[in-house]
């Protein structure tokens, strides 16, 4: 028995080094950590427990059975990230270049089998080359083994990919189908093209780090929902990230202790201007109406003029979805709208209540918009808001103007708390357009055309530029002070804490896509 041990020991410490000291090496001078220490460090210390750690490949071909290496350049198991359990993966990258084969992917299966039974978060770190070419379609059938899985457990565990290196082809749709994608400034990339391929096809010139690299993805395309400045950044991010997030998609996000104390808020009294259309950060105010210090962004870099992120309210874990003045004026448009209903859809998956702050002059007028799709883009954060289910609370802190007034989370569709603050303005449009449409006969015969615009204007904007017209029809729960905000929405939160909704029978709604 004594030499069985020594020669599992053996096998052990083989598998731990993957694919051997100098590759081991080369990743450390990429700045890059490996498979196993990035689940060290993410994961608390000595909870992981390892799965099929002596798992090899089953090539023959091209000279395949020559080169073996236990585990087949992925890393995978569970362990616990502050206390909660949690299972990973962690492509290896200095075994084949983390490329993934037939049994790679047969042991990301079973880890993302035991997530979904056990409803346990799962935790992808992605730094792959893509398919095993060695292996070819059994490589492939991996593929859409793992995607199938990402499907069925897509709102019922939070699913979560950091993209540590590379991850090209087929790799990316996996990713692409998890909850929230991380990745890591130059050193990870993605695409499903690469540029030799681009540069075939399109005779465009371009890196790799242009094409997909993390700064593209989240500033351009809105792939990567989180960017990190080095390893050790993207898993902090990610531990963060999880801090706001349930288990499963039936169980609340973890509340955390809490000590009431004043909670009007004077700072909130001085952020909107005095002129309408003077832009202010809408940060100030989410800033002014959270417990301290816990917001963080999701999608920073993308669709600017709309915020998205969570934060904490009374130790509880909200959504935010906020229009921002200082971008755009905040109107909608088809990035913005795309990624307030993806975060949107997120939270109602995993039980977090909504918070949506509002100052939105419309949807974003031009050809541009219209060709590519406005209208069905608009109409999905319509979707969502409106098929949501989770506690929701709106704010109207300045303009709620047309179509967007209805989008951004208003009565008719379903919000449980509407307010308003004294600033609000809730029209069909502004007064200067509103004037000139309904006053244009009278402004045309003026002598003083000008003159008789701004008065036109100034009454338009004393019968209809305000909250009071709303609130009499009961669209608006309550017009308050915005020092008042804070407490309102601990108390709305906490009476909303009970709802529930009976939705009809149905197999899926069919969300414009």
């Amino acid at each position: 028995m004594k030499e069985k041990i020594e020669d599992l020991k053996r096998k052990l410490e083989q598998a731990k080094l993957g694919g051997g000291e100098k590759r081991i090496e080369r990743q450390h001078s990429k700045k890059k950590l490996t498979a196993r220490e990035r689940i060290s460090y993410l994961l608390d210390e000595g909870s992981f427990e390892e799965m099929g750690a002596l798992v090899t490949h089953r090539a023959t071909d091209f000279g395949m059975q020559d080169e073996m290496y236990y585990g087949d350049g992925v890393v995978t198991g569970y362990g616990t990230i502050n206390g909660r359990p949690v299972c990973i993966f962690a492509q290896d990258f200095t075994v084949f270049g983390g490329a993934l084969s037939e049994t790679h992917a047969e042991k990301i299966c079973k880890v993302m089998d035991m997530a979904v039974r056990t409803g346990t978060p799962m935790i992808g770190l992605n730094d792959s080359g893509g398919a095993r070419i060695q292996e070819g379609v059994s490589s492939l059938g991996g593929y859409a083994d793992i995607f199938h899985r990402n499907v069925s457990a897509s709102g019922v565990i939070p699913q979560i990919s950091a993209i540590m290196g590379p991850c090209a082809g087929g790799a990316v749709y996996s990713p692409a189908m998890t909850d929230f994608t991380m990745m890591v400034e130059d050193s990870s990339y993605m695409f499903v093209t690469g540029p030799n391929v681009v540069k075939t096809v399109t005779n465009e010139s371009v890196t790799a780090e242009e094409l997909g690299g993390a700064k593209t993805h989240a500033s351009k395309s809105g792939v990567a929902h989180f960017t990190a400045l080095n390893d050790v950044d993207c898993l902090e991010q990610l531990k963060t990230l999880l801090s706001y997030l349930p288990q499963n998609n039936t169980a609340p996000p973890e509340k955390l202790p809490f000590q009431p104390g004043t909670e009007y808020r004077e700072e909130l009294m001085e952020i909107i201007p005095e002129h309408p259309n003077q832009p202010y950060d809408m940060h100030q105010v989410i800033n002014g109406v959270i417990d301290k210090d816990s917001f963080f962004e999701v999608h920073k870099d993308f669709a600017p003029n709309i915020i998205v992120g969570f934060a904490r309210l009374g130790g509880r874990s909200i959504g935010i979805v906020a229009n921002q003045p200082m971008h755009l004026a905040g109107v909608l448009d088809v990035n913005s709208s795309l990624k307030a209903a993806r975060f949107t859809r997120f939270c109602d998956c995993f039980n977090i209540p909504l918070l949506v702050l509002v100052d939105v002059p419309g949807f974003l007028p031009g050809t541009d918009q219209e060709w590519n799709g406005i209208i069905v883009h608009g109409a999905k954060l319509l979707y969502a808001l409106s098929e949501a289910t989770v506690p929701k609370v709106t704010v109207i802190t300045r303009k709620a103007y047309g179509g967007a007034y209805d989008v951004m989370n208003s009565k008719h569709i379903g919000a449980d708390l509407n307010f308003a603050w004294p600033s609000a303005e809730i029209a069909v449009m502004g007064a200067k357009g509103a004037s000139e449409i309904i006053f244009k006969k009278e402004i045309k015969a003026a002598e003083d055309a000008e003159a008789k615009l701004a008065e036109k204007e100034k009454e338009y904007a004393e019968k209809f530029a305000n909250p009071y017209k709303a609130a009499r029809r009961g669209f608006i729960d309550e017009v308050i002070e915005p020092r008042e905000t804070r407490r309102k929405l601990l108390k709305g939160f906490s009476m909303l804490e009970a709802k529930k909704v009976v939705l009809p029978q149905r197999k899926h709604g069919n969300i414009p896509l």
